[in-house]
């Protein structure tokens, strides 16, 4: 789809300038020196020539075929342009020129009148407001950086072109190779989606980066990341990730941030591995598009300095790696060479004055240990130490092997070559052993992602009748809340259980009701106005009598007239108390990017002081729920614990089924929170003790 855009025979600069640091003249000059050998074509009215290259009047004055137009004149300009491409046939432009929606209302409407004469022509766009594009392997550089990438195997899109440009610095630094450089803009057409289909089908691309403010369309990136993660993997960096940085965001691009929450739950949901620096992005793509996965999580190290094999054992079990604990035969081997001051153990310390034959025997013998399946060899520069020797002896060791090894050289100028020595074997190295833990741990990762089992989505059997008519007559008496047996009806409707409950108006109701249901019994305020009952008062649990009924009865109406005198009171729930089981919550809120966002965690009261938990984003799969249940810290008080039985974990799992069933069919359920849902004793279920809902009115 994207072949002419990434390949082209041939590329007009609409803008090309005569002018030194103009943006036209420095992507001529980009263009040329890149080596490009298709036709190059300069359009500018005012100029015959430029760079020794005809200038033309206009695109529609070239004669022959134009694959890529890149686009430099002022925004006012560009629809014009734009239309003067369709009529030249040309189905690629990129638009440099800033001046649209970033700008405000003015400048959105601009956007998207090019955006609407370019798909009246079939072309596509990548832009505007955007740095360019690079394809190093046909020596296209359509961007106005002060130099290409470095060749390589990784493709990086971004929808900041300014931080391309000193990724690109830095990346020369630590000798990284580039695929593609693709910068997003404004994405008024082609978008982050666009280009991960079209990277995966890349036979020059391994992974592919991405630095992201926000997605287009948030199912369809989960989707194709899903499918796609099993063929590439792809590393994601989330911008935007504080209520400063989505401000920034906004003002940046016009996109909206999203919530972090809901993007982490993307990446874990669809597999894509989640950076948190620019550094982890690029350093866990180094290891990623150099080396073998491993078969377990299991890490070797081995040194010649403690301090720094220490940090790396530290960091190991936060990248979910295990320090492997060598065999007796690896052990019994060590020590026949080694000197009787050396550790043999993991890390293995070689001592400061290790040269590279002793490097050369341990490392042999480390990578057969069956308990290892991924090495880091550190080396500090010692006075006795043969750095450049000792690179090209891992390296050496290293190449015919199927389990990955990367170094940590440390230092600055005295491992320079070593570093060089390194790379010639696809060998990566990072400066700090905690930067090589983390991208063994991104190795790791990828590997789980691509043994993961295909999801199973389960569909039950509902009422969705009942669900509408609530909603619709809700909608139609403009209630955004709905009302606590409406709640009640609709997770009926999908199957939830919930306790046996009867509104009560008044105090005689009341005491008949809790009579009829059986004591012990709760009372809870009903009103469509007070949404955090127990902040004011308005629940009481444990009533044992008709005394007690009438009391708690009087002071939940007292204390809901005292601090909410203008509230809407329907009257007062007399429910069954549910004993004995652990209080969960499970909700759910809409994210403008993905939709709806199931939460899971520990409940009752303390919810929001803890934040105990955990997100997804629906529909959920049953592995979804498993790992959603299971990674909140208070999962161990879901199972037995010192003669206490475990809590009904499948019911859990089930009801947050059930739910991601619910507001996958109804998007008009805008939030929800079932707090708490009572995880009973194994086999004996999960109830919804209390649940407020929310539906947007259109």
């Amino acid at each position: 789809m994207l072949d002419k855009l990434f390949n082209p025979k041939s590329v007009a600069i609409i803008g090309a300038a005569r002018e030194e640091g103009k943006v036209g003249h420095v992507i001529l000059e980009n263009i040329i020196n890149a080596g490009f050998k298709g036709d190059i074509f300069a359009v500018n009215p005012k100029a015959k020539q430029i760079h020794d290259i005809k200038s033309y009047p206009s695109i529609l004055d070239i004669e022959k075929e134009v694959d890529l137009a890149v686009i430099v004149t002022p925004a006012k300009t560009i629809p014009s342009i734009v239309e003067e491409l369709g009529r030249k046939g040309v189905t690629n432009a990129i638009i440099i020129s800033a001046g649209f929606k970033e700008t405000g209302i003015e400048g959105s409407k601009l956007e998207n009148q090019t955006l609407e004469i370019a798909k009246k022509h079939d072309i596509r766009l990548l832009g505007p407001n955007c740095l360019g594009l690079v394809n190093t392997k046909i020596g296209l550089n359509a961007s106005f950086m002060r130099t290409s990438p470095l060749e390589g195997n990784i493709a990086f899109v971004s929808q900041s072109g300014a931080l391309q440009t000193a990724i690109l610095d830095w990346s020369r630094e630590i000798n990284l190779g580039f695929s593609k450089f693709v910068s997003l803009g404004n994405k008024s057409d082609l978008n982050e989606n666009d280009f991960i289909e079209a990277l995966v089908k890349d036979k020059n691309t391994s992974v592919i980066c991405l630095y992201l403010e926000g997605v287009s369309d948030g199912s369809h990136f989960l989707k194709i990341s899903e499918e796609f993660v099993k063929k590439k993997p792809i590393i994601a960096l989330k911008a935007g990730r504080t209520d400063a940085g989505a401000r920034a965001v906004s003002s940046h691009t016009g996109t909206l941030a999203g919530s972090n929450r809901a993007y982490t739950a993307a990446f874990t949901q669809s597999g894509i591995i989640q950076a948190s620096s620019l550094r982890e992005l690029f350093y866990f793509a180094l290891a990623l598009s150099s080396q073998p996965l491993p078969k377990s999580n299991s890490l070797g190290i081995l040194t010649n300095a403690g301090g720094p094999a220490i940090l790396a054992s530290d960091w190991a079990s936060s990248a979910a790696l295990t320090v492997a604990s060598l065999t007796n035969k690896t052990i019994k081997s060590l020590s026949s060479f080694l000197p009787a001051a050396a550790s043999l153990y993991n890390p293995v310390d070689l001592l400061g004055d290790a040269k590279e034959d002793r490097y050369k025997k341990a490392l042999s013998v480390m990578l057969k240990d069956s308990n290892i399946d991924s090495l880091l060899a550190i080396l500090t520069p010692q006075a006795m130490t043969e750095i450049e020797k000792t690179a090209k002896i891992i390296s050496e060791v290293s190449k015919n092997n199927t389990k990955p090894v990367v170094a940590s050289f440390m230092g600055g100028p005295d491992i320079k070559k070593a570093e060089k020595i390194l790379k010639q074997y696809n060998i990566p190295n990072y400066i700090y052993p905690e930067d090589a833990v983390k991208s063994i741990g991104a190795l790791v990762t990828y590997s789980r992602i691509l043994q993961r089992p295909k999801n199973i989505y389960k569909k039950y059997k509902v009422n969705k009748k009942t669900v509408r008519d609530i909603i619709k007559k809700s909608a139609s008496e403009q209630r955004v809340n709905l009302s606590y047996m409406e709640a009640n009806e609709i997770l009926k409707a999908y199957g939830i259980d919930i306790p046996q409950s009867h509104l009560a108006k008044t105090t005689s109701e009341a005491k008949k009701l809790a009579e009829n249901i059986s004591f012990p019994v709760a009372l809870k305020i009903v009103s469509e106005d007070i949404l955090h009952k127990t902040d004011i008062g308005g629940v009481k649990i444990g009533i044992n009598n008709k005394k007690q009924v009438l009391e708690k009865f009087e002071n939940i109406i007292a204390n809901a007239k005292r601090y909410m005198p203008q509230a809407r009171v329907e009257g007062v729930l007399v429910q069954k108390m549910v004993e004995g089981g652990l209080e969960t919550i499970v909700g759910i809120s809409r994210d403008p990017q993905f939709g709806p966002l199931v939460l899971f965690g520990l409940g009752g009261i303390y919810v929001e002081i803890l934040k105990d938990v955990s997100f997804r984003i629906a529909p959920l799969s049953t592995m979804d729920v498993k790992k959603m249940v299971g990674e909140v810290k208070s999962y161990l008080l879901l199972k037995e614990i010192r003669g206490r039985k475990a809590r009904d974990i499948e019911a859990i799992e089930e009801a947050i089924l059930r739910i991601s069933q619910l507001v996958t069919d109804f998007e008009e359920i805008v939030e929800m929170d079932i707090n708490p849902l009572i995880a009973r004793e194994e086999n004996r279920g999960a109830i919804a003790a209390d649940v407020r809902m929310s539906i947007s009115i259109k």
